[in-house]
């Protein structure tokens, strides 16, 4: 019998072809349409990019739900522990976005320290004389500080080195890299940029404070692709205010679109992108094949790529 799967948001046309080939598809991109869906048929895996969410009120109605998915690498929109509990197979795509999020945040880093948003937007108002006022800096010779020395911060790192910059970080735990491991303080008040990297919980909520932010150097740049509430957004504006800090570049915010967080975007010494450094063509395909394919796996008997079930330990 073929499974049901119901999806919450759209992926890539290759990927839904696999599913369709395989499952019963059903969307449901409102709450209207997943209560009717929810109301007629029995739905075996959900499947979920970066918004609709798969938590307990979702569980408790698909009662016979095998697998949570994410085309994605984090879960912040998927209850794993509830997931776990009831032992159903959360499936997301590991290390799918490491590539692009660190090519991403490098691309920041140098609009950021070159000033490279502001110079062509001058051109483009036929301001060819901002050059006799530019101020802009490279990277060469600086030093980077990573905050999470994941698969994405190991990128960044190998990157900023490529660049000539010195690179030095601090992680949970210390693993066998080419750069010296520091106290986060120590990272913070060593280097001129600062790159996040951190998966975000209870521990990271917040972690860069007003206190953090005080440690930084004068003039130093902070980098944000991973996630927006790792920041506290009151003290970061304050910080750019009083020029403590040069600027702030991120592909993140903890509310987006931007509501509470309109006037950070708009400070002109910030640049923000809007969450869309895993959206390359590149990257959105492989990160849904990947997912699909892993899916189509656990409701087919094949079994998935383990590395690929987030809980696989808690639901043995």
């Amino acid at each position: 019998m073929r499974k049901n799967v119901l999806l919450l948001e759209t992926i890539a046309e290759e990927a839904l072809a696999v599913l369709q080939d395989h499952v019963n598809v059903y969307t449901g991109y409102n709450d209207t349409d997943v209560k009717e869906i929810l109301a007629r048929e029995e739905i075996h895996a959900v499947i979920t990019r970066g918004k609709g969410l798969i938590n307990k009120p979702l569980m408790d109605a698909c009662p016979h739900l095998q697998v949570a998915a994410r085309c994605g690498v984090g879960l912040d929109n998927v209850d794993v522990a509830e997931a776990s509990a009831r032992k159903i197979m959360v499936i997301n795509a590991p290390g799918s976005n490491a590539a692009t999020i660190a090519e991403h945040t490098l691309a920041l880093m140098l609009m950021l320290m070159r000033d490279m948003y502001g110079s062509v937007a001058q051109v483009k108002q036929d301001n060819w004389s901002w050059r006799n006022q530019y101020a802009g800096d490279e990277l060469h010779g600086k030093t980077l500080g990573i905050l999470g020395m994941g698969n994405i911060g190991k990128r960044v790192a190998r990157l900023g080195a490529a660049f000539g910059m010195d690179v030095c970080y601090w992680s949970k735990s210390a693993s066998d890299q080419p750069y010296p491991y520091l106290a986060m303080e120590a990272v913070l008040q060593r280097s001129d940029v600062v790159s996040l990297h951190l998966p975000f919980n209870n521990e990271t909520n917040g972690i860069i404070g007003a206190t953090q932010l005080g440690l930084m150097k004068a003039g130093s740049l902070l980098i944000n692709t991973a996630r927006g509430a790792l920041v506290d957004h009151t003290a970061l504006l304050q910080a750019l205010q009083e020029k403590k800090l040069a600027g702030y570049a991120a592909d993140v915010l903890p509310d987006e679109p931007p509501v509470q967080s309109r006037e950070l975007v708009r400070h002109p010494q910030v640049i923000v992108t809007p969450h869309s450094g895993s959206l390359t063509a590149t990257t959105y395909r492989h990160i849904c094949m990947t997912t699909i394919n892993n899916v189509v796996a656990a409701l087919t008997g094949k079994g998935p790529d383990p590395d690929s079930i987030f809980n696989r330990h808690a639901i043995q």
